[in-house]
């Protein structure tokens, strides 16, 4: 099993990792100046959390948000309250058949969360997806944000790569691949990376003429 990982609890921690950053890789500090202060993005772990991922898949914004709020408010946010649940009740709720079945498996998983915050982000990352329905984008987001893992980075995020692309000035959008070898070298703080990379696309996506 991996060792704990270092984890991103406050804002001191993200200067901590932006600090490294612009320190072994100066383009950084454009990005930091043009979009600090960061936000921590820090989120709850547990199965509500990553029941709310699973139904947000694949989904605008303002749907998922309805979608989820009608979850809630029925209740059916626990493995005990999904298994009673018959399919008619939850497609009530606006879950298709498909993210249905992705809710079953995840109740059906008795995945011991607690026990998630001691392992390391690969080992996360393997867990959860042994689940229906739990990608490894939807894995690395919970291990950066639910779990404040530091050294975590979601290599297949289209908006990481476009914002890659842009700050480093690269002819084209690193693929997968690409993506991987660029991010390992801004260990051991890559999900640092990832949240400054994120607030840069943002940035240039807001500003008039910007197309990526």
């Amino acid at each position: 099993m991996e060792a704990r990982p270092r984890l991103i609890e406050n804002h001191d921690d993200l200067n901590e990792g932006l600090d490294h950053l612009c320190h072994i890789e100066s383009t950084f500090t454009m990005a930091r100046d043009l979009c600090s202060p960061l936000d921590l993005r820090r989120q709850d772990d547990g199965f509500e959390r990553l029941l709310s991922a699973i139904v947000s898949q694949q989904l605008s914004v303002a749907a998922a948000r309805t979608i989820w709020q009608r979850v809630v408010d029925a209740g059916a946010t626990t493995p005990a309250t999904i298994h009673a649940a018959n399919d008619e009740d939850l497609r009530q709720l606006g879950l298709s058949k498909q993210k249905i079945s992705y809710a079953r498996s995840l109740a059906a998983a008795n995945i011991d969360f607690p026990a998630l915050r001691q392992m390391g982000s690969q080992d996360v990352i393997d867990t959860l997806t042994q689940v229906k329905g739990v990608g490894v984008w939807t894995a690395e987001i919970y291990a950066m944000f639910s779990l404040g893992h530091a050294d975590v980075f979601a290599h297949n995020d289209l908006a990481l790569q476009e914002g890659t692309k842009m700050l480093f000035g690269l002819d084209d959008r690193p693929t997968l691949k690409e993506m991987r070898t660029i991010a390992a070298q801004w260990q051991p703080w890559r999900a640092v990376a990832a949240r400054l990379l994120w607030a840069y696309y943002g940035h240039c996506k807001s500003r008039p003429g910007v197309n990526a």
